[in-house]
């Protein structure tokens, strides 16, 4: 019960589903945006095959910078870019852009508003092996703070392949999230995106009993269990929440009186996540019995990423369990 709105990839729940890294659907984005804008340039912190801005440096070297380990120079330097007129995309792991470099982001770009689009690539625990000091699942609570910031989490590679190529166009900082692991590709080309708009990916014939709101990779997680409820006779709506800033505070508050319960779902700590935004939204707007899924506390560590996945607990089981969870709360008023 896919939204055929949205022309979504139907081989969604086929084993055969194609997998991409998020983070290359970023290169290919910023290929295009070159290719649009002569002002595009790119600037990277010595990881550009990893964060696939190699693409970029191989068809426009001379609008490439390798700054190297560096990178508060890696933000000084392309916000100084940007006030002369480039459009200046930065690269790294994003536990060290914009983990490493804040200080210089919050100054040197967002205070002077400058157009800089800062990538944090490897984000969540999809770096696997490498580690707690590797892992970035902070980064949306302290890039979402920020005045002047767009965020942004695509759910797949081909959205963030246009989530790209539409920060290019815009005259704001943006901060652009992705995942280093092969993901399933649940949009195709022609499925819209819009920075502040979100979307119901997962469409049940009868009214809402739970809303799930998703965001990045673990999207498709929410609508596989989603799905299962379906197989039971039990409506779930997966929203897809890839503009966290700005937020569609509509959708949100439209769906959560819709089913009168939400799950917020995150590869991220859920204080100061998108559950917190969804959360901020609620207790203004529309209070709604909400549970959340993400991080709770904890720093990550090392072991596979689809293991790192059900230790805490963002795994489809663990979504089906607090849309159960809130179900009985919302029963009991």
């Amino acid at each position: 019960m896919l939204n055929n709105k949205l022309k979504l990839n139907n081989k969604m729940f086929s084993q055969d589903i194609e997998q991409i890294p998020i983070r290359q659907g970023f290169g290919e984005g910023l290929v295009i945006a070159g290719d649009n804008d002569k002002n595009v340039v790119g600037l990277c912190a010595d990881l550009s095959d990893s964060t696939k801005m190699n693409l970029f440096a191989e068809k426009y070297p001379e609008r490439f910078i390798q700054i190297g380990v560096a990178e508060q120079n890696l933000a000084t330097v392309a916000s100084g870019m940007a006030a002369m007129g480039k459009i200046p995309f930065i690269s790294s792991y994003a536990m060290f852009n914009p983990g490493r470099n804040w200080e210089q982001i919050r100054t040197t770009i967002c205070y002077n508003d400058m157009p800089v689009k800062i990538v944090g690539s490897h984000a969540g625990v999809s770096v696997g092996p490498d580690g707690g000091t590797h892992q970035a699942i902070e980064d949306i609570a302290i890039m979402r703070v920020l005045p002047n910031m767009i965020v942004l989490s695509p759910c797949d590679a081909i959205e963030a392949k246009k989530a790209t190529i539409v920060a290019a166009k815009i005259n704001k900082p943006v901060y652009l999230r992705l995942a280093r692991e092969k993901t399933p590709v649940i949009t195709t080309e022609e499925t819209p995106f819009e920075i502040g708009k979100a979307r119901i990916f997962f469409v049940p014939p009868m009214q809402a009993q739970v809303a799930i709101m998703a965001t990045g990779a673990l999207v498709y997680n929410a609508i596989i269990a989603a799905q299962r409820f379906a197989e039971k006779g039990i409506s779930v709506k997966v929203l897809n929440i890839s503009s966290i800033r700005p937020l569609d505070f509509e959708a949100i508050i439209d769906l959560a009186k819709e089913a009168g319960a939400v799950v917020s779902v995150e590869e991220h700590q859920v204080v100061g996540g998108l559950g917190s935004a969804i959360a901020e939204v609620l207790a203004q707007n529309y209070p709604t019995p909400m549970e959340l899924i993400g991080i709770h506390n904890k720093f990550g560590q090392s072991g596979t990423p689809a293991e790192l996945i059900e230790h805490y607990h963002m795994g489809i089981s663990y979504i089906e369990k607090a849309v159960e969870k809130v179900m009985e709360r919302k029963s009991q008023g």
